[in-house]
């Protein structure tokens, strides 16, 4: 992971070397993350953040950028951002925008094989555009808002790794993405 701080706030890339190569593995998320040593239970974070292509990047790459909570004991919950999806001419994959996961055991292909729609949808993003997300975590239930609109884009009731998981927060980036974060707000509730 590089994590470095430039003109628009803190950047994060992952090196070549960890990108995936679905040649040698099946795609899936994984634990790639800028980690922030916060105890974090329920609460909100807002955080600005921006989401492009690295030069070179795969065509599967698709800016990937977002947020893991309640990091700890080799797990997390995340919701990230597709912003490539936001734009796309297909349908399909722009229903795939935004995604929930709780790793290591509920990942994205898992969750959407088993609960299609479920822990996903369409959203206005783009890559290279600032996008704020506001993630308000209480129990089992986790509420994303983008852009300061009043009326959430996903909401998921049933975290996956429960309502007592805690831990810290991550900025989280995957495959061929130059990802900037900016603002960071916590509040704990």
């Amino acid at each position: 992971m590089e994590l470095t701080t430039d003109a628009q706030g803190w950047r994060i890339e992952l090196p070549r070397r960890y990108w995936q190569d679905p040649a040698r593995e099946a795609l899936a998320d994984r634990d790639f993350m800028a980690l922030l040593p916060i105890d974090f239970h329920d609460g909100v974070i807002e955080v600005e953040v921006k989401g492009e292509l690295a030069e070179g990047a795969p065509e599967f790459a698709r800016a990937f950028v977002g947020l893991a909570f309640r990091v700890g004991k080799g797990r997390f919950e995340s919701i990230y951002l597709r912003p490539t999806n936001g734009i796309a001419e297909d349908q399909v994959r722009r229903n795939h925008s935004v995604q929930y996961v709780a790793w290591p055991e509920w990942r994205f292909d898992r969750l959407r094989r088993e609960s299609p729609e479920r822990y996903e949808t369409a959203a206005d993003i783009a890559p290279g555009r600032w996008t704020t997300m506001r993630i308000e975590v209480s129990g089992s239930r986790a509420v994303l808002f983008l852009d300061k609109r009043p009326v959430p884009v996903l909401i998921v009731s049933d975290l996956k790794l429960g309502p007592d998981q805690r831990g810290g927060i991550g900025l989280w980036v995957e495959t061929g993405t130059v990802a900037h974060f900016r603002k960071l707000r916590i509040t704990h509730r």
